[in-house]
């Protein structure tokens, strides 16, 4: 897909309303510290880019680390501050650091060169701009060649950010630019219409046409993707061209992925290290909010080691870590670390328990006599408002890895139905334990789902064993009042269960949670119910989740 087919509109915010002024090409010092600022950099396209570069006073060639914003490479932009709730703390951010960006100060002392640009159409950047497309992604391949010619640099290039900035990672590494040496994706979506626009195809109502407009302050024109999300309902050549190549990635790369951001990050890096054909890549997944473990000093660390190793050329031991290391959950920031060979775990068994309705529990064998769960689709009292399932391990457990959800479900008012599902883990006392959630909450689930149940076929081609994915290119038929099959794809999680310890699942037909207005989070707010949803489970209506499970592993892994 080329510019032609893009919807285009004036910008909705200028730089000059949110803190910009026009480029003016100068150098700054600092102790140890040059900052060239506003340098122009053209693309292949003929189109200037600008560009700040903070790099080390001395002869030495540096070793450059892009970040590639959409947020203003002139805005310093303390998450901290921002989002109270991240996990930030202010002492791990020095004055330069831009939103979601490396912190400048940390890095040029220990010989990297940070190149923080405005991408192409926003700011002051020619354009007009477009967001996760083949054409952003060639001028960011662009500048990683420059950045790789440059006087002050070694020619190792890589790239670093949270976000957006991971998500962009991913599309100029299918491009495999002769200069990239090393990638550090950090939490980033590979599948804008799965994983954002169209959770199970429930069209998403909240984050998405936020951050339209969060990336939109521009000078000229930037692609209207309000208008292209209601132009393309269906996943088709245009949603195919926002998502990632990723078996065509073959750089070094250290993936870091969450159980955390469900709905907007968790899934897309997950398959983004699983898919990637890198011969060099590394997983780290934890459980805590996605800001702040990025900026933690022992995660910077961390970051470091891996540049070191393939843009410095020192050996920091990174060949001998662990391709995958994951934190079990146990509580809100408490878990231990296992290691595994690949993602998800090969020694996973995935177990089948089935709903029963009459006593709202799991079990391992289905239910010989049927029964129904009804609940108000609309979550209006009074009477049932979700479906809920129950049940209590007698042995530790570990659930790691992706879960599946098959209902045998009606709706006998409606022509669709919208489901949503979540796991919660509850503790002895019958209390649910949240966990870190959507970067700035507490109280979150193990894991959730989605499903429009008109979307509910698979496609065949990219779904495994473990994890179905929807094709989303047709409506298929829901008979009003006539029982249907679905399976719902559950996120990925890793949450451990000692004895007396349960795992508690709700359906319903809204959202789970549901946090005041003024917080960003994922919602969906225009749904096809109307009525009751009934839930059958037994007899000739196996309704069932298939969970994970590994052995229960009470060592930490380094």
């Amino acid at each position: 897909m080329t510019g032609s087919g893009y919807l285009f509109r004036g910008p909705r915010s200028t730089p000059e309303s949110r803190a910009g002024r026009p480029p003016e090409p100068r150098t700054e010092t600092r102790p140890g510290m040059l900052i060239d600022r506003d340098v122009a950099v053209v693309s292949g396209s003929g189109a200037t880019m600008w560009v700040d570069v903070y790099r080390p006073a001395g002869g030495d060639a540096a070793a450059p680390i892009v970040a590639w914003s959409p947020y203003g490479k002139h805005n310093p932009a303390p998450i901290g501050k921002i989002y109270p709730n991240s996990g930030v703390r202010p002492e791990w951010n020095s004055p330069l650091t831009t939103f979601e960006a490396p912190d400048p100060e940390y890095w040029v002392p220990h010989g990297y060169a940070i190149v923080i640009a405005d991408i192409p159409g926003t700011w002051y950047s020619e354009g007009p701009a477009t967001y996760l497309s083949p054409e952003e992604a060639r001028a960011y391949a662009d500048l990683i060649e420059w950045a790789g010619t440059q006087p002050w640099s070694n020619g190792r290039v890589g790239l670093s950010g949270v976000s957006y900035l991971t998500q962009t990672q991913w599309r100029v590494a299918e491009l495999n630019p002769p200069h990239l040496a090393a990638i550090n994706p950090w939490e980033g979506w590979t599948d804008t219409y799965r994983e954002v626009v169209r959770h199970g195809g429930i069209p998403e109502t909240c984050f998405w046409p936020y951050i339209w407009d969060r990336w939109g302050a521009s000078t000229g024109r930037i692609e209207d993707l309000e208008a292209e999300t209601a132009q393309h309902p269906w996943f088709d050549e245009f949603w195919a061209s926002k998502a990632a190549r990723l078996e065509e990635i073959l750089v070094p790369a250290f993936v870091v992925a969450s159980w955390s951001d469900q709905g907007l990050h968790s899934r897309g890096t997950l398959e983004g290290f699983r898919r990637i054909s890198s011969e060099h890549k590394w997983l780290d997944i934890h459980g805590r909010k996605k800001w702040g473990y990025y900026y933690d000093p022992e995660n910077v660390e961390r970051q470091r080691a891996f540049f070191d190793q393939f843009l410095r050329g020192a050996d920091r031991g990174v060949l001998d870590w662990p391709k995958v290391r994951m934190e079990v959950r146990e509580r809100y920031y408490q878990g231990t670390r296992r290691v595994a060979e690949d993602w998800p775990p090969k020694d996973s068994e995935y177990l089948t328990f089935y709903l029963d309705a009459a006593h709202g529990a799991m079990l391992p064998a289905s239910p010989v006599a049927g029964a129904v769960a009804e609940y108000d689709s609309l979550g209006s009292a009074p009477g049932p408002v979700d479906a809920r399932f129950t049940m209590t391990f007698d042995e530790p457990t570990e659930i790691i890895g992706h879960s599946r959800l098959v209902l045998h479900v009606e709706a006998p008012e409606a022509d669709d139905l919208d489901l949503f599902a979540a796991l919660f883990k509850t503790v002895r006392d019958g209390e649910v334990a949240g966990f870190p959630h959507y970067a700035q909450f507490e109280d979150g689930p193990v894991a959730l789902g989605w499903l429009r149940a008109s979307h509910r076929e698979p496609d065949l081609e990219l779904s495994t064993d473990f994890l179905t994915v929807l094709a989303h290119r047709r409506a298929l038929p829901v008979p009003r009042g006539q029982v249907i099959e679905v399976e719902m794809e559950i996120l990925p999680s890793g949450t451990r269960f000692d004895a007396g310890e349960g795992l508690l699942l709700i359906v319903q037909g809204t959202d789970i949670k549901r946090y005041p207005k003024s917080l960003l989070y994922a919602r969906h707010e225009n749904t096809v119910n109307a009525g009751p949803h009934r839930i059958h489970t037994g007899g000739d209506h196996p309704s069932r989740i298939v969970l994970p499970i590994l052995p229960a592993n009470d060592q930490a892994a380094r």
